[in-house]
């Protein structure tokens, strides 16, 4: 289960993100190498960064699928306490070329705002039984919509936001953070019904053209 007490005293999580860019410079990056670096905050961290690369407007179409499915399998670790663990064709998956060192430089930005605002907060979010694999398992769904293969602006952004939002919320007991991850998960599914109202219309639409 998660342990109730959130991050543990040290550095700051831009400092732990930054800190990835050094130790993997000039080296080949395999994402078991990125969860164990981490030692004890391995999950939360190797989630807000595999999902860093997500939160732009458009899709990225072969990395959602394999990033979403690891971000989902180290949530429900998370969520049932296990240790860190990926499936051998997933363990040694390289990732692509220069990833870190990019997504390094833009997550020390956005992670140093989230610092900003991030604070120890709203502990009712966090303080009811079983609570804390609920929000997990937030992330879980989430994840499982980011790795679905569509090439549609913004059914990458909004379950990013949701991982993101919720992993740091967890990572800092911020519960504003968590509550704000749900509230962006309630938008996204309005957004995936209006894309599926608007694909019904327009398929019927092309169908009585087709008709006629």
């Amino acid at each position: 289960m998660i342990p109730p007490e959130g991050k543990k005293e040290g550095r700051k999580l831009s400092e732990q993100i930054l800190a990835l860019e050094r130790l993997f410079a000039g080296h080949p990056v395999t994402l078991w190498a990125l969860i164990t670096a981490l030692e004890s905050e391995a999950y939360l961290v190797t989630i807000i960064l595999l999902t860093l690369p997500f939160l732009t407007p458009l899709p990225l179409v072969g990395l959602s699928t394999p990033f979403g499915f690891v971000i989902a399998l180290l949530a429900l670790q998370l969520a049932w306490g296990a240790k860190p663990w990926l499936p051998g064709v997933l363990r040694n998956r390289a990732v692509p070329k220069g990833f870190v060192a990019r997504v390094v430089r833009v997550a020390a930005k956005i992670i140093r705002w989230l610092e900003s605002v991030l604070r120890t907060r709203w502990g009712w979010v966090f303080a009811l039984p079983g609570v804390l694999r609920v929000h997990a398992l937030l992330i879980v769904v989430a994840a499982a919509v980011l790795l679905l293969p569509l090439p549609i602006p913004l059914t990458n952004t909004f379950p990013a936001w949701v991982i993101l939002l919720a992993a740091c919320g967890l990572l800092e007991r911020d519960g504003v953070m968590v509550v704000l991850a749900y509230v962006v998960a309630v938008a996204g599914v309005f957004y995936f019904v209006l894309l599926g109202e608007a694909a019904h219309h327009s398929f019927r639409y092309l169908l009585g053209h087709l008709w006629n």
